[in-house]
């Protein structure tokens, strides 16, 4: 389980470094900072697949995305770096600004707004230390813990937009784990449930352990928990949220598969394209946290979205049976929510932000660097 994330010189996050429990809430005010924290762990998740030097390019590239406060701008040491450690690892990626380079004799690169991945670290345990580390580059070289405990230095440099991690992972086990681990995460972030939605339209159907991220296959991926998945938690959660109500999964004549809600009182089910978005909202939550492949970490943006109160109460009980099977972190704008999951008996870890007179985004309750988890970035 991870039990820190740190994220440095990222938008309005100066200096942030958060404790993680199985089931982490994080709430704040508009503005404090709460997104900017979502899309840095997609950042962070990105560095599995290699893709986190390509997000932050489409985010107009390090000028756009550095913090922007009296340390901005593109003086010497200026750089961002994210990072997470938990009970088996950690690992830290720092990026800084390009070396401006040409392209073949006589093109000139367009390319030099890509940031430069100038440092990362694999280590062993919940703190970075020289004893713990496993994997270490700077700048394009590498070097990796070999079976006997001293270093083997990488034959080839690393380019400075590709991660050791995506490079070199079959040189190391440690690597491959922490790339796997990042590969894991999954993300939700306001999922539509607009008259256009994916969601509301009948689609061909195979069996999905994962919803997409549009939610377009909520039809298999629920009767997909009914065949393989936790069934019984799927019909609790319905039934919390519309008592006496259950869904029902048919197939028409073109092999498309059809979501239906079966409500009492009424002679018919309801089809997708017949519920209200908050109905489609939770059904696509139902989905989403009761998958048969849960990830590693499962991050979620402002669930509540167009949910009546009513229905916070279920979600917070849907919340907290994912959390059993899978590290859970809710970034929501509800303090309802927020208070159903801190309280019994789910018990989260509130995680409050607020911006500070200089405009960073700090913990509320925190009074210096003592009161947060213990966090060392690598040095460059």
């Amino acid at each position: 389980m991870l039990t820190t994330v740190a994220v440095e010189n990222y938008r309005s996050l100066r200096r942030l470094v958060l404790p993680l429990g199985a089931l982490t809430v994080v709430t704040g005010a508009n503005g404090s900072g709460k997104s900017s924290l979502y899309k840095a762990l997609r950042l962070l998740g990105e560095a599995g697949s290699g893709g986190a030097v390509g997000a932050l390019a489409r985010e107009g590239g390090l000028p756009s995305a550095l913090w922007a406060g009296e340390r901005g701008g593109r003086e010497a040491g200026v750089s961002l770096k994210l990072g997470f450690a938990g009970d088996e690892c950690g690992y830290a990626v720092d990026f800084g600004y390009p070396i401006a380079t040409a392209g073949a004799p006589g093109v000139p690169s367009l390319f030099n707004l890509d940031p430069e991945i100038k440092r990362e670290c694999v280590w062993h345990g919940p703190l970075l230390r020289p004893a713990a580390l496993l994997s270490d580059r700077a700048g394009p070289r590498v070097k990796v813990r070999g079976e006997r405990g001293g270093w083997e230095t990488a034959p080839k440099g690393l380019r400075p937009y590709d991660s050791m991690l995506g490079e070199l992972a079959g040189r190391s086990p440690e690597l491959t784990r922490v790339r796997e681990l990042l590969r894991s995460w999954r993300f939700y972030d306001q999922v539509r449930t607009d008259a256009d939605a994916p969601a509301r339209a009948a689609r061909v159907g195979t069996r999905t352990p994962v919803l997409a991220s549009d939610g377009a296959d909520l039809a298999a991926a629920l009767q997909t928990v009914r065949e393989i998945g936790d069934h019984e938690a799927l019909g609790e959660a319905v039934d919390a949220a519309f008592p006496g109500s259950a869904v029902e999964i048919g197939v028409d004549e073109d092999g498309r598969f059809l979501l239906r809600l079966r409500q009492p009182g009424l002679r018919r089910p309801l089809g997708a394209a017949e519920l209200s978005d908050g109905t489609l909202r939770y059904l696509l939550w139902s989905a989403a946290l009761l998958t048969p492949r849960p990830p590693d970490l499962l991050v979620l943006n402002e669930p509540e979205s167009s949910l009546h109160p009513s229905l916070l109460a279920p979600l917070a009980s849907l919340l907290a049976t994912a959390a059993r099977r899978t590290q859970l972190l809710v970034v929501t704008h509800s303090p309802a929510l927020a208070e159903a999951l801190t309280a019994r008996p789910h018990h989260a870890t509130l995680v409050e932000l607020l911006k500070n007179e200089n405009g960073e985004t700090e913990v509320a309750g925190r009074e210096g660097p003592l009161d947060e988890p213990p966090w060392q970035w690598p040095k460059r």
